[in-house]
């Protein structure tokens, strides 16, 4: 049994109307949430295949950390795909600069997060003091890289021509793959 801490916010998302979300955790992963709505905590009981029990961790950690329970259970669909998250406090000084970093992963109108997606590929929330990533594991290295970029204060620019570098590559990448299917 493993248990997950949801902030009190997040819990009533992972229950999901009248339970909706927390029942379809339990059938795709094959487990049994036990969520304590005072404590935010979240026991997790795998009662099916282990292995297809092993996602729920991060599904249930994905939607406390912001991300849409369809988002977090597409974690289940690929062997591959995989949760990450990013403590954005443990590069900043203070609440000041927290601020500060957040506004710049942001970006204007949320721009700087939008492009992170769009050029990656993978989904990024940004809740609290961190930021989310689901995605497969190419994808998520290249937010990763990112907002290691923004946080060490590289120009927003710098940032973006790495991430259609990185568009580029994985586009060609997957172009090359398929083709060899005709074979």
């Amino acid at each position: 049994m493993q248990h997950v801490k949801v902030p009190q916010d997040r819990i009533g998302v992972v229950i999901g109307d009248g339970g909706e979300t927390m029942r379809e955790i339990e059938s795709r992963a094959e487990v049994r949430l036990d969520i304590d709505s005072e404590s935010g905590s979240v026991a997790i009981d795998s009662v099916g295949d282990p292995v297809t029990g092993l996602a729920a961790p991060d599904i249930v950690r994905a939607i406390g950390r912001g991300f849409k329970p369809e988002v977090a259970l597409s974690l289940l669909d690929n062997d591959m795909r995989m949760f990450d998250l990013i403590d954005i406090g443990e590069a900043t000084r203070n609440k000041n600069d927290m601020k500060r970093q957040k506004g710049r992963l942001i970006g204007e109108n949320g721009r700087t997060r939008q492009l992170m997606e769009e050029l990656s590929g993978a989904h990024v929330v940004i809740y609290g003091s961190t930021l989310g990533i689901i995605g497969q594991p190419e994808e998520v290295e290249t937010v990763r890289r990112a907002v290691g970029m923004i946080l060490d204060g590289a120009p927003h620019g710098a940032v973006y021509s790495y991430l259609e570098r990185k568009h580029n590559e994985l586009s060609r990448g997957a172009q090359l793959s398929g083709s060899t299917e005709d074979f």
